[in-house]
């Protein structure tokens, strides 16, 4: 646009931002029943901005700076008390800071946890039991069999390679320690893939005391985390919600950044956001990025 028009980058940026908020639908607040709430980092050095997306409509309707319990806040403020009352679902990650905010400002919406996060955290407290594992066992016999079995601990059964089942088939024989938090980490996915809430939350329980008799520290920490969620990981179950919508937007989002080389204020950030995301319609239409 520079190019094209002869102006300046920044009047660019100033364009865009005037625009946005003289053309933001106040409206993008009205009919919101289901919510997704995540964070995205613009900066280096923990910058981040949070975003509420509506569900039904796949877009972004509010951006605000930082990811705390007051950011929400502010979109609560925004909302108003009638429009926070049409809402019935809000899904996030597990942020203790979103939770509390929703709770607070929105007791009435069943919140969901997003079963993609809640496996993460699975997947990385496997992954720090097969690092103590390997600085444990270095030098060894048994050491040398944990050498490349990250990914065939961390990947699905089924889409695991013929090299990687013989890995996995190794450890059983080789580490017990390590292969009873792979069975963790696959229990718990199991757990979340029922239909009937009543056998997920049976399920949950299990594998909880389970986890927490292990002797594994990484999962015993896990546990008290699932037990505290459980109520929003078994919406998750009753529902079928999950923040699938939020990060496919994300995606939309990172690639925006990458393709100006990143941004250096929030505002600027926020405005693109909004423009590319946030269901602003122009004639004629904005031109579709190759």
């Amino acid at each position: 646009m520079c190019r094209l028009l002869g102006i300046n980058w920044r009047t660019v940026g100033t364009i865009i931002e005037r625009i946005v908020e003289e053309r933001l639908s106040p409206g993008r607040l009205e009919g919101l029943q289901i919510i997704g709430v995540d964070e995205l980092g613009w900066k280096a050095g923990h910058k981040y901005v949070s975003l509420v997306v509506d569900h039904l409509r796949s877009r972004v309707v509010w951006v605000g700076e930082g990811k705390n319990e007051e950011t929400l806040d502010a979109f609560f403020d925004e909302l108003g008390e009638e429009r926070t009352k049409e809402l019935t679902h809000a899904t996030m990650d597990l942020s203790a800071a979103f939770s509390k905010a929703v709770g607070n400002r929105a007791p009435h919406v069943r919140k969901v946890f997003d079963r993609f996060h809640v496996q993460k955290l699975a997947n990385e407290a496997l992954d720090t039991v097969r690092r103590q594992e390997v600085r444990e066992q270095a030098g060894s016999q048994e050491g040398k069999a944990l050498k490349q079995s990250r990914w065939a601990l961390l990947k699905n059964p089924w889409n695991l390679t013929v090299r990687q089942g013989e890995k996995l088939s190794e450890l059983k024989k080789t580490n017990q320690t390590l292969y009873r938090a792979y069975l963790l980490k696959e229990s718990l996915a199991r757990g979340m893939d029922y239909v009937q809430p009543k056998r997920a939350s049976e399920h949950l329980d299990k594998w909880c005391q389970w986890a927490s008799h292990s002797r594994l520290a990484p999962f015993a920490k896990l546990a008290k985390t699932v037990q505290r969620h459980k109520d929003g990981i078994l919406a998750y179950v009753e529902t079928g919600l999950s923040n699938g919508v939020v990060e496919g937007i994300n995606n939309k989002i990172r690639a925006l950044s990458r393709r100006a080389y990143g941004f250096r204020n929030p505002k600027a950030f926020r405005a693109m956001i909004l423009l590319c995301c946030g269901g602003m319609e122009f004639t004629p239409p904005l031109p579709v990025a190759a």
